[in-house]
């Protein structure tokens, strides 16, 4: 059985990701109390379920706690569980929560937004250091709903590499297990106008990052990185491995530095790749 528990903060998108995990296959169950998921488990192994996705979030702390033991007694037992947790900046939730006007689930006892986030994050922060963190601040539901596909829908024993290019002006992703900077050690070529409106997918922009930059040295040095420290992810039972590479707008050296490793990495692992700030 492949078990997907998924949880994380009220406006991140948990019900957009166990729409896309249904639409995937998945025998789906939203906002289960954490001491109900083994005996639907148990009722779904019954039924012949191969796939499974259960959604839980604060709203039922009292019995989170015994998520671990749940995790690791479905492993014994032969399942392969992933545990996903989607985050998002307080900034972009207290506008979702604005703009849609849903009242917060921990919105109680005169509690304002931002005490009803703060505390939310309190009662779920061990959760999230123990799950594949997914930063959902600046997708859109498609987006989203490609990156659980990716994330999921793969070969469950294998680790994946998700390399995903980012710009500084929105910050740094939440999720990223690694980042690395390419705007101090390569030229911007935002800077030249004939490359300005162009992104590194382009190959004009690809020629002058290897002609004129060392892009090149760049890559290879990350990949040795990645190389030397990728097998102690495995052995702690990864699904997954998220490394990220910014520049200042997230549409040049970033783009050509995730693609690179990308295509250096896809013959070694499963590989995805995420182009944060370009919606490709």
């Amino acid at each position: 059985m492949q078990l997907v528990l998924l949880s994380g903060v009220s406006g991140s998108g948990k019900s957009v990701a166990l729409k896309a995990l249904e639409d995937a296959g998945f025998f789906c169950v939203d906002n289960l109390p954490a001491d109900l998921i083994a005996p639907l488990v148990d009722y779904a192994r019954a039924r012949g379920e191969e796939r499974v996705a259960i959604s839980a979030d604060a709203r039922s702390r009292e019995s989170l706690g015994g998520l671990p033991e749940i995790v690791e007694k479905e492993r014994a037992r032969g399942a392969d569980v992933r545990v996903i947790f989607l985050d998002t900046a307080d900034e972009s939730l207290v506008r979702r929560f604005s703009e849609t006007r849903r009242p917060h689930p921990l919105a109680e006892e005169g509690r304002t937004l931002a005490e009803a986030i703060a505390e939310e994050r309190r009662v779920l922060a061990w959760l999230a250091e123990i799950g594949q963190r997914i930063d959902t601040s600046h997708l859109t539901p498609n987006q989203l709903r490609g990156w659980i596909r990716d994330l999921v829908v793969t070969e469950p024993s294998r680790l994946t590499l998700v390399f995903e290019s980012f710009g500084y002006k929105g910050g740094a992703p939440l999720d990223a297990d690694f980042v690395f900077d390419a705007r101090g050690v390569l030229p911007n070529p935002h800077y030249d106008p004939a490359l300005r409106s162009l992104t590194g997918h382009d190959q004009a922009v690809i020629e002058f990052l290897e002609r004129e930059t060392q892009a090149n040295l760049l890559v290879e040095d990350i990949q040795r990185f990645l190389q030397a420290w990728i097998p102690r992810f495995a052995l702690d039972q990864r699904a997954s491995i998220i490394v990220a590479i910014g520049c200042t707008g997230g549409r040049h050296r970033s783009i050509y530095i995730a693609n690179a490793l990308a295509e250096r990495f896809r013959s070694e692992y499963p590989v995805g790749v995420r182009h944060r700030d370009t919606r490709d």
